[in-house]
Parts: C-alpha cells; sequence; structure tokens
C-alpha cells in the first residue's frame, strides 16, 4: 500500500531481488522516511483545522446590545436564547449583523491565535461602516464582542455575546 502511494508522488521503492544489489535497506529507509512524512503532514493538517477545536454544541447564549452615545434607559439590550453553534457559525452569530442598518456586512479575515479567533467587518457599500469582533474560546464559556462604528455620524456600538455550553445538539429532524 505504502508502494502505491509513493508511486503516486513519483517516489520509486526497489525491492531486495531488484536488479540493484545493495539497495533494500535504502527502500526500507526511503519507506520510514516517507511514513514519517505522511504522519507529520496528518498532524499538521489536523492543527490547520481549528474548526474542528470546537465542536457543534447546544449552548446558553446571551447577547447585549450596548450604544455609549444614548442615555442610560436606552444604552443597553439584552436577550436570551438556546441554539446549537461550531466554530463556523461565530462569524454569524451576532444577530446585529442580521439588522438592515449592517445589510452587505459580513465577518471575514479570521485570524487565530491560541483559543482567540479575530475577524475584520467588510461591507460591500461600506459608507464608512467599520468594525472588528474578537471571540475568546474557553471550555466553559465562550465570549465574542463586536464593535462597530457607523461612518459619517461617528456613531459606535457594541454586541457582546456570551455562550454556555449546555450540552449536545439534539438533531432538528425530530
Amino acid at each position: 500500500m505504502i508502494d502505491h502511494y509513493m508511486n503516486a508522488i513519483g517516489l520509486q521503492a526497489h525491492r531486495a531481488n531488484d536488479r540493484h544489489p545493495g539497495v533494500a535497506g535504502a527502500s526500507s529507509l526511503l519507506r520510514c522516511l516517507f511514513c514519517g512524512m505522511l504522519a507529520f503532514s496528518a498532524l499538521v493538517c489536523q492543527q490547520a483545522h481549528p474548526a474542528e477545536s470546537m465542536p457543534r454544541r447546544l449552548y446558553e447564549i446571551t447577547t447585549e446590545t450596548g450604544m455609549p452615545h444614548l442615555e442610560n434607559n436606552l444604552r443597553y439590550a439584552d436577550t436570551r436564547e438556546k441554539r446549537c453553534l461550531s466554530q463556523q457559525d461565530l462569524a454569524t452569530a451576532f444577530p446585529i449583523l442580521q439588522h438592515h442598518s449592517l445589510q452587505g456586512c459580513k465577518l471575514d479575515n479570521e485570524n487565530r491565535n491560541g483559543d482567540t479567533l479575530t475577524y475584520l467587518l467588510s461591507c460591500q457599500a461600506a459608507h464608512g461602516k467599520t468594525g472588528t469582533a474578537q471571540w475568546n474560546l474557553g471550555k466553559d464559556l465562550i465570549a465574542g464582542r463586536l464593535d462597530v462604528r457607523m461612518g459619517g455620524k461617528n456613531m459606535t456600538f457594541y454586541q457582546r455575546v456570551t455562550a454556555r455550553p449546555l450540552g449536545e445538539c439534539v438533531s432538528e429532524a425530530k
């Protein structure tokens, strides 16, 4: 089987009965090196897919939206819900991204550093809208914050999402 994969990438494994005497030891060494490269590649590829580090689970989610420029009694709005999340969902997990004022905007340019994910807000028709988001992934708590600055009026707001794991996701097909 190893010989098949080695041949597929252009490496030739010689056997002891080949017409090249003394190459059998080199052939075994080549096979060992090839197996080592495969194992290393599998390890690197596994680490290159951080989505697997946060499997889909059911969370209790609290969302707080803050608008510092408003009066105190209008400044904050909180919501609570239960839903399933995985790492692939984090770029869209902020409910404010569905608001018409952010139509055409999305979080992209994901960057991971340890247990921290960061995103940039990009908008099709920017009109001066800018923003960043950061998620801190913990075993018992996932916390994200989206900071947005709306163009011409210099209005800023944030949305903070905290999610506590409750267990496994139940199939939606029930």
